[in-house]
């Protein structure tokens, strides 16, 4: 199957997607976990936890949501004028959500009381309950084609409240509370704390049960409020994307019993990409109602300009996450002493010595050359495809040439060095 240059834009969306509801699902789980947790000395541990083990990359993970909403914006600005006024509602609610659970990751550290930690975590949680709900009932109004286009087109509260939505923006809290009981007990077992480790691991097994339930039981609820995208999740490609999810769900279920926590991130991963997969094939190659994606398109230029500076945006963006990334998952970034450093002679360092950063950038200047030839002089769609791979060369060199000389310095460090 052929992509074509209208429809690369949308699959940069849909990646992004993918991360932001992985990665800030994490976090906004971790805030409706400690809603949850209860009083006492346990509860506290519980939030400390979760606040802890989220702080250090709360903000990277939003980045997401920008990327997908400038991506959006520019390439399909009569889909994207569409979305926003008529969902105006839920997103100004997301947006306020978003902006208090800032406000309170903020203020947490300068609390001087019991009192006042306790009112800025509860404005942090229903903030966090809030936020993935009315994002859910958004893409539950685009998936029920309840998003008429023009601007305002559709009714302000109608468009969003329906079942469809109402399912999404549940199953989006219960996904979130399963990829955040995931990967703090992750971080329990990395620290050692066996006591949250197991805490952490019954709230993701019921989680993920609870998840699963919910999404399996929506089917019912697609068949009677949106038949047209239910026969197309089970009667055309899409249907292996939900086949992926849900071996990847019950994978990632077995994963968490065993105390595989590590993989078991990976796996919960592959389920979310997987049924945002599945979503994306059964809606193709319809937008939203009477407008496909070919229509709703920017035109050439612009659409060249987005995927190129996506593309080069990403050497600088994928490079500087993964470092955050790696320090976090190796508590580099812990607040306890004794962070655990890694060997100088690890598979990982000898890569990056090994590389050559001189060849690289040359590579990855040649590509980027290349890539933005044939996107832009060329018009067959043979010479686009060439154009893409180019530039993925060019990310991909990019890569290897900007960061090893960073990531290699960080293995030889101490652990006094990088704390």
């Amino acid at each position: 199957m052929s992509v074509h240059l209208y429809e690369l834009p949308l699959i940069f969306v849909l990646v992004g997607l993918v991360f932001y509801v992985v990665l800030a699902g994490a976090d906004f789980g971790a805030g409706l976990w400690q809603l949850l947790a209860g009083p006492g000395a346990g509860g506290e541990r519980v939030r400390d936890h979760a606040h802890d083990s989220m702080a250090p990359v709360w903000e990277a993970n939003h980045v997401w949501l920008i990327f997908v909403l400038t991506v959006t914006w520019t390439a399909y600005p009569s889909a994207f004028g569409s979305i926003a006024s008529t969902l105006s509602v839920p997103l100004f609610i997301a947006a306020v959500g978003i902006v208090l659970r800032g406000a309170a990751y903020a203020l947490r550290a300068g609390t001087a009381t019991a009192r006042e930690q306790s009112s800025i975590d509860l404005v942090f949680s229903v903030s966090s309950v809030l936020t993935p709900f009315a994002l859910g009932t958004m893409v539950g109004a685009i998936a029920a084609r309840r998003v008429p286009v023009g601007n305002a087109a559709g009714h302000l509260l109608s468009s969003w409240t329906g079942p469809i939505s109402i399912l999404i923006g549940v199953l989006a809290l219960a996904t979130s509370a399963y990829l955040a009981a995931v990967f703090l007990a992750a971080d329990a077992a990395r620290v050692e704390d066996r006591e949250l480790e197991v805490a952490f691991r019954t709230r993701a097994l019921v989680s993920g049960i609870v998840a699963g339930a919910i999404a399996l039981g929506g089917l019912a609820v697609l068949h009677a409020d949106a038949h047209p995208l239910y026969e197309r999740l089970l009667h055309s490609d899409a249907l292996a994307g939900l086949i992926v999810s849900l071996l990847a769900g019950l994978a990632t279920l077995e994963l968490v019993r065993r105390g595989r926590f590590e993989s078991a991130r990976y796996t919960a991963a592959l389920a979310v990409a997987a049924v945002i997969a599945g979503w994306a094939l059964a809606q193709n190659p319809v937008l939203l109602p009477g407008l496909t994606v070919r229509q709703a398109a920017a035109p050439h230029d612009t659409l060249v300009a987005v995927v190129v500076a996506v593309l080069a945006g990403a050497v600088i963006l994928f490079p500087s996450l993964a470092l955050l990334f790696r320090l976090v998952l190796r508590g580099a970034l812990d607040h306890a002493d004794g962070a655990t450093s890694s060997s100088p002679s690890s598979p990982v360092g000898r890569l990056l010595s090994a590389s050559a950063p001189g060849l690289l950038a040359r590579a990855a200047a040649a590509c980027l050359l290349a890539g933005f030839g044939f996107l832009t002089i060329a018009e067959a769609g043979w010479a686009h495809a060439i154009g893409v791979f180019a530039l993925l060369g060019f990310i991909a060199c990019g890569f290897l040439a900007d960061v090893p000389a960073q990531l290699a310095a960080l293995d030889r460090q101490d652990p006094a060095a990088r704390s």
